[in-house]
Parts: structure tokens; C-alpha cells; sequence
């Protein structure tokens, strides 16, 4: 199995990629073939609304970094997409790695819909929020959660860590084995009902 980890904030040593990380670690011990994506580490520009890539089979026509992130979400079993929460919703890194998906999966209910390019990839969401209420923001990660499954993406959990400006990740001990449980999870496919 093979799984990647898609860092959609702009801190490389913050409370997501750590996150993001400690899933990924545990699915690594289950025997998952793990890689982690930095977006600081990314050239991905927003997408232009140009349609090009409903034209024939070429794709996205924006030539930057995304298409790197094209190859491994084709190869990979499951993603794990991290982001901090700003403004009451995932972060700038998050939507534009989100839009650029138009370029491969499209609803079913889309006029651009194809059989062969419903995403049907397992997904862990992470949200990390400083605000101690994990509800905060339920809505949003409801609404999101959904656009996820309509592109087919199979959502198996929304991880929401709250309470970010009162202690980091890495700082509490809770969140080692819960992380890592996660990622097992997702390599053995049992999931809290």
C-alpha cells in the first residue's frame, strides 16, 4: 500500500506536518510505503479557470509542481491531507492543491465526469485548529468532508486537533498514539464506526 501526505500549510515544522507525519509513521510500521509533500516546498500556482484540461487527454496545462502531486495521487492507495485551520476553513495551500483537482475528478453528476478518473482513493482529513473547540468549525469540516466524497474520494476520517495555541502537537503525549492508530487504521481498514 502505498500512501502520501500532502502538507497544505506553510510551516514545514508546524503542528499539521507533524500530524501529518505521526499518521503517516504508523502506517509505515503496518508496512505502507510512505512520502510526505511539503507545500513550502511546492511551486503550485491557483487554478486559471481555462478548461484547458477538459480538452482532449492532456490534463492540467498549468506546467508547475502540481503535476508531481498528479503522479503520486495516481500511484498512491490513500492520502492524508493536512491543513491548519484559518479563517474557519483550511488554508490558502489546501484550496489551491484542492482547485487543481478539478484537472483530474469531476463529480459524477459533472458533464466532465469519467468512470476511469473518479478519484476512489482513501482519505484522511486533518484539521489543526489553535481554538480549543473541535467544533467550532463542524460545519465547514462536514461541507468539506462531502466535496471530498463527491469527487469519490473514500473519507475515512475527519481529524480535527484542537487547542494548538495552548500546547503543540508534539508536546502532547495523546496525540503519539492516537496519530500513528490512525495511520495503522488506514492500512488495516479498521475504522471506529
Amino acid at each position: 500500500m502505498k500512501i502520501i501526505g500532502i502538507i497544505a500549510s506553510p510551516r514545514k515544522e508546524g503542528n499539521t506536518a507533524w500530524i501529518v507525519n505521526k499518521i503517516l509513521e504508523g502506517a509505515k510500521e503496518q508496512g505502507a510505503e510512505t512520502q510526505s509533500w511539503y507545500f513550502s516546498d511546492l511551486d503550485i500556482k491557483p487554478c486559471q479557470s481555462c478548461y484547458g484540461c477538459k480538452k482532449g487527454d492532456r490534463g492540467c496545462i498549468i506546467n508547475d509542481d502540481m503535476q508531481k502531486l498528479y503522479g503520486a495521487i495516481e500511484h498512491a492507495d490513500a492520502l492524508v491531507l493536512g491543513s491548519p485551520v484559518y479563517m474557519g476553513q483550511m488554508s490558502a495551500q489546501a484550496k489551491i492543491f484542492t482547485d487543481r483537482l478539478f484537472a483530474r475528478f469531476s463529480p459524477r453528476f459533472s458533464p466532465y465526469f469519467k468512470e476511469e478518473n473518479a478519484a476512489k482513493k482513501k482519505l484522511i482529513l486533518v484539521f489543526t485548529q489553535g481554538n480549543p473547540d473541535s467544533g467550532m468549525f463542524q460545519l465547514y469540516f462536514d461541507y468539506t468532508k462531502n466535496m471530498f466524497q463527491l469527487l469519490e474520494f473514500d473519507v475515512k476520517e475527519v481529524q480535527v486537533v484542537a487547542g494548538m495555541r495552548n500546547e503543540a502537537a508534539h508536546e502532547r503525549k495523546d496525540l503519539h498514539t492516537v496519530m500513528k492508530d490512525i495511520g495503522s487504521s488506514l492500512v488495516s481498514e479498521r475504522f471506529p464506526e
